[in-house]
């Protein structure tokens, strides 16, 4: 279908989209025709044939319509590479994405995607598919998850919830790799089909966060929530040269998830310069090794250095925390060893590990 809307000078683009929607579920509808969007923490009211900050939910007749019944990536992929690292190690996922994001990171390594219908120059062509077909694909490969990546999965979040419907007989859980930028509403509508969530936590200073698309607490609150919802949660800080890197900012990224649980694993990822921010240089070793190292100094538990395979030592592995007993050895996205799988504790002295192993 195709919103109501005057603008009829519109992208082939939006119009192959629009047409690839249903109605959406995590919504209000107005007396004044309005609607009211909780996919994600900005709350849009969206007036009649208008959209949402994402760009692909949008209003017509006083009813919200989101993406349906297509994808715009689609892989197999390992899982380390989400990067979940407590979830069944070794094993692969099924990985979808489609188009649109209520964020507009100026680094963003998947802007292709997730600018979609925000800048003229992004776009992908998309495949239309079912959720049938998305499960049996998964089935083929053997993937014991299906992941909803690439773009924003929150807004999309009524796609990805018809693909974990499908897929849950089958015993095939769905995970979310998402900017965290999330409302209670959506996350209680997903909760039920999730088994894995990962969030960015992209800065610790509200200003930042402003020029990235929305505020610091919705991102903090939204690391909270999911924690407290009993889903299995990782959290990824890539870290920025000038901009998110010095030491007051990583310390205080590392309190915050030690005050929600020093049992979640932070991940430090290295920055490659991309999109609009090419005045930054990339994250060299020793910058990764030094955010590692005070997450480590400040509580956490399980703190993984990524994105340069080979050059961080023990960072890529999961080692227990008590005894120090190597439980997962890694290179990269590649798994060499693993002691955890459907065991979930150090074999030497019975610790266990928070994480999925079964």
């Amino acid at each position: 279908m195709s919103p109501a809307t005057t603008n009829r000078s519109r992208s082939t683009l939006a119009d192959v989209l629009d047409s690839q929607t249903r109605e959406a579920a995590i919504y209000r509808s107005l007396e004044d025709g309005s609607v009211q969007c909780f996919a994600c923490g900005h709350r849009c009211l969206i007036r009649e044939g208008k959209r949402g900050i994402c760009q692909v939910r949008f209003n017509e007749g006083g009813r919200l319509y989101a993406p349906w019944g297509y994808v715009a990536g689609l892989n197999v992929d390992p899982i380390e590479k989400k990067p979940f690292f407590h979830v069944m190690p070794g094993t692969r996922t099924l990985t979808f994405g489609m188009l649109g994001c209520d964020l507009h990171c100026s680094y963003c390594q998947n802007w292709i995607t997730s600018q979609a219908l925000r800048d003229p120059s992004a776009g992908a062509p998309i495949e239309r598919i079912t959720p049938q077909q998305l499960v049996d694909i998964a089935l083929r490969y053997r993937s014991p998850f299906i992941t909803s990546s690439y773009n924003e999965p929150l807004i999309t979040a009524e796609w990805a919830v018809a693909i974990f419907q499908e897929a849950q007989p089958h015993g095939i859980r769905g995970l979310f790799v998402s900017n965290g930028n999330l409302t209670r509403e959506v996350l209680d509508y997903l909760r039920p089909y999730l088994a894995g969530y990962k969030i960015d936590l992209k800065s610790m200073n509200d200003r930042s966060y402003r020029q990235l698309g929305t505020t610091l607490n919705n991102v903090l609150d939204g690391i909270r929530l999911v924690f407290d919802s009993g889903l299995w949660l990782e959290v990824v800080t890539l870290v920025v040269p000038g901009f998110n890197d010095s030491d007051e900012e990583l310390r205080d990224a590392a309190r915050f998830l030690v005050s929600v649980s020093p049992d979640i694993p932070w991940h430090v990822t290295a920055f490659h310069r991309d999109y609009r921010m090419l005045d930054h240089d990339d994250t060299d070793i020793r910058t990764l090794l030094r955010a590692a190292e005070m997450g480590r100094s400040e509580g956490l538990r399980y703190v993984y250095a990524g994105n340069i395979p080979g050059m961080v030592g023990d960072w890529e592995n999961t080692c227990c925390p008590v005894c120090g007993e190597l439980l997962v050895k890694r290179w990269g996205f590649r798994v060499l060893e693993n002691q955890l799988t459907g065991v979930g504790r150090c074999p030497r002295c019975e610790t266990p590990i928070p994480g999925i192993w079964s």
